[in-house]
């Protein structure tokens, strides 16, 4: 068995010690003595084509992605369709939103030891036109407001967080809504719509929770389709959306489970694909039941059985 640890050394950004994961992955795995590599990427979908091309070997992998939730979809995209490869994630990003979902059992994702020591088991993965989601993919307003964050965030007076906001109130003055064909599970949308979320996990944008249910074991989607709304409308929406309260707004927000979603217009539209952009004119999510191999750390529960619990106690 070979050990592949993907580091993202923009990860974080400056204040992540990409030196000390360095150190406590060379002092595990010393310690160990497995055949294990630490690989630092140097681009876009660099952790993809790495992870593809050590798959291709034909024995027993394990990849670790070392770094926010885009390092962990890259390592998914290029792990997916391998019998002999499974991924993880050591998070050491901004967001760390897909192991959010693990509830008590997220902190697990930190220890090195148990991830090493972890078991496979396949989970789910979403098909965006080619590119692998392994946990949300979404248009409309949010994906404009999360692909946009870049333009303002590295900006000296406004930092980080405060990007998320300029973006907000920038693409909430270009408008909110978005004309758009929509073919869910047999059932035919047109019309205008502030967005569509394909949910594999249950956080995205640094902590926004549109879905308590999802779960990247169960072989399905939960997509949420939002109708047109005003800046009013959007304001109060905002809360319950990012609370997972959907079901308190029937009449805005459209449930549906599923496994297959067309989303197309006329004029190109941006699609967030797990953070990342994608351009075009036609979008085809597919999910992909049991479509790439996870480690769960030594002693982490799946996602369902945690539902299952949390809906027991309440």
């Amino acid at each position: 068995m070979r050990h592949l640890f993907i580091l993202n050394p923009v990860a974080g950004g400056k204040k992540s010690d990409k030196a000390a994961v360095r150190r406590s992955i060379e002092e595990l795995m010393d310690s160990k003595g497995g055949s294990f590599e630490i690989y630092e990427t140097v681009g876009v979908m660099d952790a993809a084509e790495k992870v593809r091309r050590e798959a291709m070997k034909g024995d027993e992998l394990r990849v670790y992605a070392c770094g926010g939730d885009g390092t962990l979809s890259e390592c998914a995209h290029g792990a997916a369709g391998f019998e002999n490869c499974a991924v993880t994630h050591y998070p050491c990003g901004t967001g760390n939103d897909f192991v959010r979902m693990f509830g008590p059992d997220a902190g697990l994702f930190s220890d090195l030891g148990a991830l090493v020591e972890g078991q496979v088991s396949p989970v789910d993965i979403i098909d965006v036109n080619g590119r692998k989601c392994l946990n949300i993919a979404s248009i409309g307003i949010d994906a404009r407001v999360g692909l946009d964050v870049h333009k303002y965030s590295e900006l000296p007076v406004i930092g980080g967080a405060g990007g998320y906001v300029i973006s907000l109130l920038v693409n909430v003055i270009k408008g909110i809504n978005s004309h758009f064909r929509i073919t869910v599970e047999g059932e035919e949308l047109e019309g205008k719509f502030a967005l569509i979320c394909a949910c594999n996990g249950q956080y995205y944008g640094g902590g926004f929770n549109p879905t308590k249910i999802a779960t990247p074991e169960d072989g399905s989607m939960d997509i949420l389709i939002v109708n047109a709304v005003s800046r009013l409308t959007l304001a109060r929406l905002l809360k319950l959306y990012a609370s997972g309260q959907y079901a308190k707004c029937p009449d805005i927000i459209k449930f549906v489970s599923g496994r297959h979603i067309t989303v197309e217009d006329d004029r190109e539209f941006s699609v967030s694909v797990d953070g990342e952009g994608l351009y075009t004119k036609r979008a085809v999510f597919r999910l992909i039941p049991g479509g790439v191999n996870f480690i769960y750390p030594r002693g982490c529960r799946k996602v369902s059985e945690i539902i299952n619990l949390t809906a027991e106690t309440v």
